[in-house]
């Protein structure tokens, strides 16, 4: 089948969402202990996945809301009608399938991620969990093996550009996001219009504590903590909180070749003091945070002027909000400090938090005994990354399964997990969606 053909309307896509599922008889008796994921159908179904936005350069452009975008939900919605699971776009534009329970009145037990990339990004960051995710639903329904809660499995829309899908399920998306612009050529409003959501009344996709009975997501760990150590499974213990800051240093411009040395009201002497500062005070910290200046803006910027203002962000990740805010402090006060010292002004402007999110801790038991039982070496860890499942704290007990990213490479071409990796971990996805099912009754 040409799935290219999914592309260039809207009525196609949608009409591909409302394909009715072949239902199978499902057979409570069968043991799902011995259920494994098709590796050559999961390897395939990720090689098609990487043509959607495939560039020169090896790299993927399947930026959020673009047709890439779209083709690849019409893509996925095909698949997800072949697994079993009914699938609809929803007012943010999700992808969801769902395939009911044995139990009524039982919320779903959801997994997913998302296939929107950055820029010339890679194959692997969020595919291989929306991947997965389908061919776990399908390898269930191929073994007849029946839950007692529903499944969900979502594509959550736009993760790289601020989450918008996921986090409308908390109603924690503003009006005047709708307006801003996405990564690619549109704004928020019309990509997810374009996708065939409804921006107007996200407030439809928002679930109340307990509207959903556990989130499982499955995700390449973006960093290098499993390949350098040989390690097929990470379990994910949290999800770290994010704080940026911008930080102003204001002095005086003056000639450069005029103006001696010890008259000069110079405000990047002072911020590069800071940027320092701040490397000494995370590095003296015990624990797994890490602080990242990111971008420096000087004015006017001319070599021969001595620079009148600095501007410079500041990024702070732990675990434990209490380190970042405490760290900030620490932060704040010596940069002050130094600005004095040098006869300049300082302010901070907080525009940024994401709080952090543990995980729940019977998922995350669950997850270790699966990768136990499937004999796959597996260590406890923290999410130096964003995920859509922070967008689950407070409705859902939620959980993430990491695999390994070849040299910690990722939002690039070199992005890579390999095919048995890939199969690793839709196997514990697998195990550990069967064992929350017993576990949330």
């Amino acid at each position: 089948m040409d799935y290219e053909g999914y592309l260039m309307t809207h009525s196609l896509l949608l009409l591909s969402l409302f394909i009715s599922p072949l239902l199978f008889a499902a057979d409570s008796t069968v043991d799902a202990g011995d259920t494994r994921v098709d590796s050559d159908r999961l390897s395939a179904t990720m090689q098609h996945m990487r043509t959607f936005g495939e560039n020169a350069a090896g790299g993927s452009d399947r930026v959020a809301y673009s047709e890439h975008n779209l083709a690849a939900l019409g893509y996925l919605a095909h698949l997800m009608a072949e697994s079993g699971l009914v699938a609809k776009i929803d007012v943010a534009g999700n992808l969801v399938g769902r395939r009911e329970g044995r139990i009524d009145g039982l919320a779903p037990i959801v997994t997913g991620s998302h296939i929107d990339t950055v820029p010339n990004g890679g194959h692997y960051d969020g595919i291989v969990g929306v991947m997965s995710a389908v061919e776990v639903a399908r390898s269930l329904r191929e073994a007849g093996v029946e839950l007692d809660h529903p499944l969900e499995v979502i594509v959550w829309s736009n993760e790289e550009g601020g989450k918008n899908g996921s986090r409308s399920f908390t109603g924690a998306v503003a009006d005047r996001e709708m307006a801003l612009p996405s990564l690619g050529a549109k704004t928020i409003g019309e990509g997810i219009a374009f996708l065939g959501g409804d921006p107007q009344h996200l407030a439809a996709n928002i679930r109340h504590a307990g509207g959903i009975s556990g989130y499982i997501e499955l995700h390449v760990e973006q960093g290098a903590m499993l390949d350098r150590d040989g390690i097929a499974i990470g379990v994910v213990e949290g999800i770290v909180g994010i704080k940026r800051w911008y930080i102003t240093i204001e002095g005086f411009a003056n000639h450069a070749g005029t103006t001696p040395m010890d008259q000069r009201q110079d405000a990047l002497y002072p911020a590069a003091l800071i940027i320092a500062e701040v490397r000494k005070i995370i590095t003296d910290e015990p624990g797994r945070q890490v602080g990242t200046i990111g971008r420096l803006d000087v004015k006017p910027g001319a070599p021969n002027v001595i620079p009148g203002e600095v501007m410079f962000s500041l990024e702070i990740r732990d675990l434990d909000m209490n380190k970042v805010n405490r760290l900030f402090a620490m932060i704040s006060a010596a940069a002050t400090a130094i600005a004095e010292a040098n006869e300049t002004q300082i302010s901070f402007n907080q525009y940024y938090e994401s709080p952090a999110a543990p995980t729940d801790k019977r998922i995350m038991a669950l997850v270790k005994q699966s990768a136990d039982a499937l004999g796959l070496s597996n260590i406890q860890m923290p999410s130096g990354a964003g995920h859509d499942a922070q967008s689950m704290k407070g409705i859902a007990p939620l959980g993430m399964i990491f695999v390994p990213s070849r040299a910690g490479i990722s939002h690039a071409p070199g992005e890579f997990t390999g095919p048995q990796q890939i199969t690793n971990g839709a196997n514990v996805l697998l195990q550990t969606v069967v064992a929350m099912d017993r576990l949330l009754r």
